[in-house]
């Protein structure tokens, strides 16, 4: 809503307006891109036109809904998985994220993996091996020494901290 009316005050022409893309249907000259910019940051949004930047943005989208938004993980490889997602090689998608991030993708994936624990954890629903389980681990072990080396804490420890630690998506 708040795209589209910036689009509106500044008279562009768009056709479809959806999450993290617009289509523009009229030129854009550079006074108003700058506008649409500034009203889009005041806003709390970011004008992306770099197809890098917006595509590390996309791997990024597909890792959390993947981890955070689905009952169980895909049944394929996580590199199978975000390829197909994206309809890229996953080679290009991989070396592209390492080179933006500064972190290889099937780590970024760890660290939301571990952020899931944790709210599996907090949740209180699932005991550790219906985690591991859930989350595709080999086995409980496996997911406690990645999510001690992870965090620095057990599993166990974390569960009896009284004031639980979770980062934010967007910060992870």
């Amino acid at each position: 809503m708040i795209v589209k009316t910036e689009l509106d005050k500044l008279g562009l022409l768009y056709g479809s307006v959806d999450l993290g893309e617009v289509e523009v249907k009229s030129t854009i000259t550079a006074e108003q891109y700058n506008q649409l910019k500034t009203a889009l940051l005041l806003s709390g949004l970011e004008l992306m036109d770099d197809k890098k930047a917006i595509l590390i943005e996309k791997i990024k989208s597909v890792i959390i809904e993947m981890i955070h938004y689905t009952q169980e993980l895909p049944k394929t490889k996580n590199s199978d998985h975000i390829s197909l997602k994206l309809n890229y090689d996953y080679t290009y998608l991989a070396n592209l994220f390492s080179e933006a991030t500064g972190i290889t993708i099937e780590h970024y994936i760890i660290l939301h993996k571990i952020e899931r624990v944790k709210e599996l954890i907090i949740y209180d629903e699932l005991n550790l091996t219906e985690i591991a389980w859930q989350l595709h681990y080999s086995s409980v072990a496996h997911l406690s020494a990645q999510f001690k080396k992870t965090t620095g804490l057990t599993p166990s420890f974390f569960k009896s901290l009284k004031r639980k630690k979770r980062t934010p998506l967007e910060d992870v």
